[in-house]
C-alpha cells in the first residue's frame, strides 16, 4: 500500500473499512500518479483523484456518491493521448465476486466546474464472469470466474486503454468495482481521476453508449441484486450499463497485472 507501516496498522483497526478498498494510485501514459488517502487526507492534498470521504461502499444505486465516491474536486490532472494506457492500482482488495467497469466523461470546460452530471458517461472497458457453472459458480472463491479476483493478490492493478480517435479535452476517468459477494446486497466502490486527453481526434460515442451516474442501474436489476449463492440459477452475468465504446481502433484492449 501507499501508506506508512504505522498508518497501515491504524487503518486495520478502522472497523469494516479495512476489509474494503479503493484506488490509491495510477499509472497513466507511463507516469506514476499518487492517489488520495482517505484516512490520511493531509498526506495527499495535491492529486489527480477526486477526494473521497472513506473506504466504505455505496449501497444504493441512487446515491449521489455513486458517481465518484463523493469526491468533488482534485487539484491536479494527468495528461494522456488516445491509445495510452491508464492503470488503476488498489491499495487492498478482498472480494472475489463482481464486475469491473471503467468509464469516461467529457467535461464541458474546466475540471473545477465539471460535476459529471447528465448522461455523459461512457464505458471504455469492463470485466465480468467467465465461470462454467459446473465447477466454477458465481460465488466460487478459488478459482473465481470473476476478473475482479485478480485484484485480490499480486499488485492489484487493472489497465485499460484510452479509445483511439477520442476527441481531446478534460475527462473524468471512473474506475468502479461492484462487489456481489453478499447475496442480494451489492456494494459499489467508485473513484474518479482527472485526465487531459490530447491529440487531434474527433470521435465521441453516440447516445447509445452513454448513461447517467447514478441512473445507469437500479438496486432491483437482476445483475445488481444477485442471489449469488443459488446454484440452481443460470450461472451467467451481464455487466450493467451500456456497451463498451471502442473508439476508432476496433476491439478494446485490456490487461491485468496480478
Amino acid at each position: 500500500m501507499l501508506f506508512t507501516s504505522l498508518f497501515g496498522s491504524v487503518a486495520l483497526l478502522a472497523g469494516g473499512a479495512a476489509a474494503h478498498g479503493a484506488v490509491t494510485s495510477y499509472i497513466i501514459a507511463g507516469k506514476n500518479y499518487p492517489g488520495y488517502q482517505g484516512f490520511s487526507p493531509s498526506n495527499s492534498p495535491n492529486v489527480i483523484q477526486r477526494q473521497w470521504s472513506d473506504y466504505n461502499p455505496v449501497t444504493s444505486a441512487t446515491d449521489s456518491k455513486l458517481r465518484c465516491n463523493g469526491g468533488t474536486s482534485a487539484t491536479e490532472s494527468a495528461t494522456a493521448a488516445p491509445g495510452d494506457t491508464i492503470t488503476a492500482v488498489w491499495g487492498q482488495w478482498t472480494h472475489s465476486q463482481g464486475p469491473i467497469l471503467v468509464w469516461m466523461y467529457k467535461c464541458a470546460g474546466a475540471f473545477s466546474s465539471c460535476d459529471g452530471s447528465g448522461s455523459g458517461w461512457f464505458k471504455i472497458d469492463e470485466a465480468g464472469f467467465s465461470g462454467d457453472g459446473k465447477t466454477v459458480f458465481l460465488d466460487t472463491e478459488r478459482p473465481s470466474g470473476w476478473k475482479i479476483a485478480d485484484l485480490v493478490g499480486g499488485n492489484k492493478q487493472y489497465s485499460s486503454k484510452i479509445p483511439q480517435g477520442l476527441a481531446p479535452g478534460n475527462y473524468l476517468v471512473r474506475h468502479e468495482l461492484i462487489a456481489l459477494h453478499q447475496a442480494n446486497a451489492p456494494q459499489w466502490y467508485p473513484e474518479c481521476a482527472q485526465v487531459v486527453v490530447t491529440g487531434s481526434g474527433s470521435a465521441q460515442p453516440d447516445a447509445s453508449y452513454k448513461a447517467a451516474i447514478p441512473g445507469y442501474c437500479s438496486n432491483s436489476d437482476s445483475n445488481i441484486k444477485v442471489p449469488i449463492n443459488d446454484h440452481s440459477l443460470p450461472q451467467t452475468y451481464k455487466v450493467p450499463g451500456p456497451p463498451v465504446w471502442k473508439g476508432t481502433g476496433g476491439a478494446k484492449a485490456r490487461s491485468f497485472a496480478a
